[in-house]
């Protein structure tokens, strides 16, 4: 569409269009039933389809083992924050944080409400982060209920590019960096992701956990915040969010059709080297401040030689029909987002943008 812009939105971010079109397409008469899905009882049929695939494509997608089950929860990365340590941190046990960014700090601060929880190992620096953690870095936490770990900090630009090894069971945030590659799922506890950024619209979180864990779950919480009680019921305890579950199958299948996570890897790679390449080239004019083994290929962030030079900048680029470029209100300067939805064209127009930008000083 000649109208659509170059949506580089860190969360909600951007969307397949082809996934938009579908639902556009069925949005008043889903499969011949004479009404939209949103007008459709959960508990029926022809949501019920839906929900299900949802939850196939996901399995598949991610090749989840049968050890493992899927949810799909109301909420997002905030209410599995706090929903986490109290499923999983009882009285007198500890849960270990491994911070690489304010995301992980963010669901520290939840977890120390519910119990005892510790920063066990930090990249912190001069109130910033540029890197991830080594092993060699991280504590035994051999007698913790946890580790929890984000796999991809969207407002620092750091990323895990590989598991760390812990003998704890291990739990990640991956709201910002799931299907964006391959996952050997069997080596975690519990995987959750809020689905604004790969997966599909914001409202929805998706849980994949094993199911021994599962089980080991408090059951002294109200019903409603136990895994356990979603997980007997396929996600459909109470009214599920019907119509962001839908969109997230449409999400799915375009993925599924592009070929799956191993295709999504090979070009998220191809456009985040794009970009570093450009602005590796200037450091007297782009600055990308984390360190290269520990980048983001999510979120690419870099700034300018000035506030005003990153404003003038953000303002520019939105004339050109490109969106969503300045960085996080907490840290400033500039981001550039690359979930799977973004195009490698995208991309090229941005650092094309960006040379002529350079040029201009």
């Amino acid at each position: 569409m000649a109208n659509r812009v170059h949506n580089f939105n860190p969360g909600p971010a951007a969307l397949p269009l082809p996934a938009l079109a579908r639902a556009q397409e069925e949005f008043l008469d889903f499969a011949g039933s004479g009404m939209s899905v949103m007008e459709h009882s959960h508990r029926g049929k022809e949501y019920e389809a839906v929900h299900h695939e949802a939850l196939r494509l996901l399995r598949e997608l991610l090749a989840v083992p049968e050890s493992h089950q899927i949810l799909l929860l109301q909420g997002g990365a905030h209410y599995l924050f706090a929903s986490v340590p109290m499923n999983f941190l009882r009285p007198g046990q500890r849960a270990d944080y491994l911070l690489t960014g304010s995301w992980g700090e963010r669901a520290l601060e939840e977890a120390q409400v519910v119990g005892q929880a510790r920063a066990a190992a930090s990249t912190a620096s001069e109130k910033t982060y540029r890197r991830a953690l080594r092993d060699d870095e991280l504590p035994p936490s051999d007698d913790a209920a946890y580790v929890h770990y984000t796999t991809n900090e969207t407002v620092h630009g750091v990323q895990f590019h590989h598991i760390p090894t812990v003998k704890a069971p291990l739990i990640a945030d991956m709201s910002s960096d799931i299907l964006s590659r391959p996952l050997d799922v069997g080596r975690f506890d519990l995987i959750y992701a809020g689905a604004q950024k790969n997966i599909g619209p914001s409202g929805v979180a998706v849980v994949i956990a094993r199911k021994s864990f599962l089980e080991s779950g408090r059951t002294d919480i109200p019903r409603y915040l136990r895994f356990s009680t979603h997980a007997a019921s396929d996600s459909l305890y109470n009214t599920a969010p019907t119509f962001a579950i839908y969109m997230i199958r449409n999400v799915l299948a375009w993925l599924k059709e592009q070929g799956g996570v191993e295709a999504m890897a090979r070009q998220n790679a191809a456009k985040a080297s794009l970009l570093y390449q450009l602005l590796d080239e200037s450091p007297d004019f782009f600055r990308a401040p984390v360190e290269r083994d520990s980048r983001s290929l999510m979120n690419v962030v870099f700034r300018l030689p000035s506030p005003e030079l990153e404003d003038r900048l953000v303002s520019e680029a939105k004339k050109r029909g490109m969106v969503g470029i300045k960085g996080h209100r907490s840290v400033g300067g500039l981001r550039v987002s690359l979930y799977n939805a973004i195009s490698l064209a995208s991309v090229e127009t941005l650092v094309q943008f960006l040379r002529d930008f350079r040029a201009q000083g």
